[in-house]
């Protein structure tokens, strides 16, 4: 298996910088803004976000968790996973601009699923998406409004996000899993579970 690191742990926290200002610009400030991790490493990057954006703005920007599980498309040809908590802040997402938070956006479907729970949750003014990195190879009709780093990949190389909080040390890597015995392959203690999908 031939794995190279394409985001140190300096580049991610730039990327998060930078997504945090352009949210900022783009919501114009601050204000009824909730940022909403997607379990697990998303969690992670939206509490990073959210720290930024309330640095930066000087106002307390509210953050949660969204949990997708039982939304997602695939519950019948994947094990069920256990439920994550969903944590969405004391003020709610009526009326907010909710921004969405993953660590890879891939095929889209884990966003669709986030879109379903968000339904439940309430009626937010509107949705965003931001995403540590964009890998292409999209299902559904779904583009992320904030991207960390665009990276081109083909269908048989794995992407691995690893983040300190949950892992031992953080980085972003790309290897391609045909040496690894196919498409699907990938070593297990890098596995990210939402990074291929």
């Amino acid at each position: 298996m031939s794995t190279r690191t394409v985001l140190s742990q300096a580049d991610i926290a730039r990327a998060l910088t930078r997504i945090s200002h352009e949210i900022l610009e783009s919501n114009k400030g601050a204000d009824d803004l909730v940022v909403l991790g997607i379990p697990t490493r998303g969690v992670v990057l939206a509490d990073r976000l959210a720290a930024i954006l309330s640095s930066i703005s000087g106002s307390t920007v509210p953050v949660g968790s969204v949990d997708v599980t039982m939304y997602r498309d695939d519950l019948r040809r994947q094990p069920t996973r256990s439920p994550r908590p969903t944590s969405v802040p004391s003020g709610g997402i009526d009326g907010k601009t909710v921004v969405l938070v993953d660590d890879v956006l891939y095929s889209g479907r884990t966003i669709r699923a986030a879109l379903d729970a968000l339904s439940s949750i309430g009626r937010p003014r509107a949705v965003r998406l931001a995403v540590l990195v964009d890998r292409g190879h999209r299902e559904l009709p779904i583009r992320a409004d904030f991207v960390g780093k665009n990276l081109p990949t083909s269908a048989v190389e794995r992407i691995f996000v690893r983040l300190h909080g949950v892992d031992d040390d953080e980085l972003v890597a790309i290897d391609d899993a045909t040496t690894a015995g196919g498409a699907g392959a990938a070593s297990a203690p890098v596995t990210t579970p939402g990074a291929n999908r």
